[in-house]
């Protein structure tokens, strides 16, 4: 299987996150990519630990929603994620990320944004260190496990596919290994063609390719 990821450096703008608001009703369609295998065995998966997957891309496309007395539906949000270790495992650290908000939203639907993925990103987005506002596109097209998915958010980008055994199966042993990053969502694992992250904010920028490393599927708040 090939897989490669470069990594480069830039300066880091950090700035207080805005605060949580626990009033969130949404549902809507959800797509994860990160930089290490989530469908593996365990094997593969414990000689990856902290060594890859600590850089992953959360992308939140909402049906209907709300947070507190603000309307979402229709629009778009993505959580740019680094930490200090493979993410699903315990952290020495903070992680610190970036989110990008629909530049279709007003004012007041951007900060609704940015606390509705803190709300589904729970830890892992507590340090947001950085907001960009783009045009966001996420969009799924048919085929046999619905795990074809593009999210273009200009500077962050993931393209996923379906698993196929004959092109993914390794060892014979793959599952789930990690669960998705967000809370509140069904989900499938996806094999994951591109993950990128161009923006600013991190301190570093990615670019990853072909692995097993995604989710797609559905998320809902009530």
């Amino acid at each position: 299987m090939l897989h490669s990821i470069v990594l480069t450096t830039l300066a880091v703008a950090l700035q207080a996150p805005p605060p949580v608001d626990s009033a969130v009703v949404a549902k809507g369609t959800y797509v994860e990519a990160r930089t290490c295998d989530v469908w593996t065995g365990p094997c593969f998966a414990n000689a990856d630990f902290n060594l890859g997957g600590k850089h992953g891309v959360m992308a939140w496309r909402i049906e209907t929603g709300k947070v507190g007395d603000v309307t979402l539906d229709g629009l778009s949000v993505v959580a740019v994620v680094s930490a200090a270790n493979t993410l699903g495992l315990e952290q020495r650290a903070p992680s610190q990320a970036v989110l990008i908000v629909d530049s279709k939203a007003t004012p007041a639907q951007r900060d609704a944004l940015v606390r509705f993925a803190q709300h589904q990103g729970g830890k892992l987005l507590a340090n947001v260190v950085r907001v960009h506002v783009q045009k966001i596109a996420i969009n799924g097209c048919p085929c046999k496990e619905n795990a074809c998915y593009e999210v273009n958010a200009t500077v962050a980008k993931v393209t996923t596919r379906c698993l196929s055994n004959d092109h993914d199966k390794v060892c014979g042993n793959e599952y789930a290994f990690y669960p998705p990053l967000a809370n509140n969502v069904s989900a499938r694992p996806a094999g994951v063609v591109e993950h990128l992250f161009r923006g600013q904010g991190l301190g570093e920028t990615w670019s990853d390719s072909d692995r097993r490393g995604g989710y797609v599927g559905t998320f809902q708040v009530k």
